[in-house]
Order: C-alpha cells, then structure tokens, then sequence
C-alpha cells in the first residue's frame, strides 16, 4: 500500500520540476543577450519524463530523466543593433509565452490530480487500520 504513495510522492516532485522548468522559461523569455552584451539568448528548457525512481531503486513511478535545452532560436530583423549579423539579423528565444501557460496549467492539474491520489491511498490505509483495530 506504501507503493501507491511513493508513486504519488515521484509524481508530484517531477511535475514541481516541471514547474520550475517552465517558469525559468517564462522568466527569461526576453533574454537575448548575456551579460557580456553578446547575442547569446537563453535557450528554452524541455523536463523530460522517465519511468521508475532511480534514487530510490523502485521501478514503479516517475522521475525527471534529464532537462534538454532547445538548440532552436528565431531570427529577428534588427540591422541597426551592433549584435545583428551581416543579414541585420540577431538572434532570438524561440519561447512562446501561450505554449508555456499551457504546459504550466497541464502541470498544474498533473500536479493536483497527484495530490487526489495520495489523499485517496491515505483514506483507504486509514479505513484499513481501522477495519484491523
């Protein structure tokens, strides 16, 4: 019975990685330059999901696998910014904020629907020990 809450508990903790991986997004949506002043944006972040919880050895659950940066930026049409290259063109983030609000709110519902499941594994492990006593 345990098994089912730490499946819960691995679910809620990818998708609050999920989370933050998408706020830094969101955060730095307009960051085109580092601080050296080059055309360097921020790449956009992907969590990526796998199976099992290898901290723990339990092949049961979910885990973060790995943060994958998106190689792709957009081009924008700027000849009079010293960055832009020999076209007039600098380059961009590629981060769409609607993209982003979506995948936060499925987040979010993965997230509380987690919640509900461990709640309901806790109301039965509490009608069991009763049912015992």
């Amino acid at each position: 019975m345990f098994g089912a809450l730490d499946i819960s508990t691995s679910a809620l903790v990818a998708q609050r990685t999920r989370a933050q991986v998408i706020s830094a997004n969101l955060a730095n949506q307009n960051a085109n330059f580092d601080a050296n002043g080059k055309n360097n944006p921020f790449q956009r972040r992907i969590a990526v999901f796998a199976s099992g919880d290898p901290v723990n050895g339990n092949p049961n659950g979910v885990h973060v696998r790995e943060i994958l940066l998106d190689p792709v930026f957009q081009e924008k049409y700027d000849p009079t910014n010293p960055a832009a290259d020999e076209r007039g063109y600098i380059k961009s983030t590629n981060i769409d904020p609607m993209l982003e609000q979506v995948n936060m709110l499925e987040a979010a519902r993965a997230y509380e629907a987690n919640i509900a499941a461990a709640e309901a594994t806790k109301s039965m492990m509490q009608t069991s020990l009763r049912l015992l006593a």
